[in-house]
């Protein structure tokens, strides 16, 4: 008779992770990491913690030594089709390093434990799903994203074999998150964080993104509010530290310098050539 037991995710106190339906209430399902909203946007992983082989999903050419692992997208349905053998994990495309289309194409796929990286993870989640709940709680949402980035690490191997991995569709990404950024550049909460959350992907993977193009998210917002200011310095008589506030530095004085690294003027200096020019 197979042991139903659920251990949920180390709890976010402000939102706290829902729980599978009773139905599927069976073997370790811990939720990575938060918040557990559809299905659709989720990677599954399995690992087998028993001391048994296992068929995933009945199916041969997924059979499961100790220590297996088992990862994809397409459904859900298999990973709840067993029992207290296999320790089932949840984790938000999000937190991985690649996009949602390149995700969602992966089928189940049979990790072998006992070697490379996937021994690793397997050893991680394997000890997880044993942690008592408390112990967990304790770690709370940094041991989640942690956990997250080591997945992460395996699933990167699995698309980089797989040679899934879609640079256009990068290139898309990128040219969108650009064009938030310009919507977004007086915003004085626009951060890093706050764009990777608005497209629904890791701040790691953004600052990817960033870095096949040559530079870093911070200094291309940098350069796209300085860009605003000295176009507004031109063509208005607003001061230079109300400009510059409003297009979010909060330091005169760090603008100031910037400005001059950046264009060879001091914002006054270009201000006071741009109206004489015009």
């Amino acid at each position: 008779m197979t042991r139903a037991t659920t251990f949920p995710l180390p709890e976010i106190p402000e939102q706290k992770p829902s729980r599978p339906a009773a139905e599927n209430d069976a073997g370790p399902f811990i939720i990575l990491p938060w918040p557990a909203a559809g299905d659709d946007g989720h990677l599954w992983l399995a690992v087998n913690v028993s001391a048994e082989p296992v068929l995933f999903n009945g199916d041969s050419a997924l059979r499961m030594e100790p220590g297996d692992l088992v990862v994809g997208a397409a459904s859900r349905a298999g990973f709840l089709a067993h029992g207290a053998e296999l320790a089932r994990f949840r984790i938000p495309f999000g937190l991985l390093d690649a996009s949602a289309a390149d995700l969602r194409t992966v089928p189940y796929t049979r990790l072998s434990g006992r070697s490379g990286l996937a021994s690793l993870v397997s050893q991680f989640l394997t000890a997880l799903a044993g942690t008592p709940l408390q112990q967990r709680r304790t770690g709370g949402r940094r041991l989640a994203l942690n956990t997250a980035d080591l997945v992460a690490l395996l699933v990167g191997e699995v698309l980089q074999t797989r040679g899934t991995r879609s640079a256009p569709a990068g290139n898309d990404l990128l040219a969108r998150i650009q064009c938030h950024i310009e919507d977004n550049l007086t915003d004085p909460d626009l951060s890093p964080e706050s764009i990777a959350r608005a497209h629904h992907i890791s701040v790691r993977y953004l600052h990817k993104l960033f870095q096949s193009g040559g530079t870093t998210v911070g200094a291309w917002i940098r350069r796209r509010r300085l860009d605003a200011c000295r176009a507004e310095l031109r063509g208005r008589r607003r001061s230079v530290a109300a400009v510059a506030l409003r297009w979010g530095f909060v330091s005169p004085s760090h603008f100031s310098r910037l400005f001059r690294q950046t264009y060879g003027l001091t914002p006054s200096e270009w201000q006071a050539t741009a109206s004489a020019d015009s």
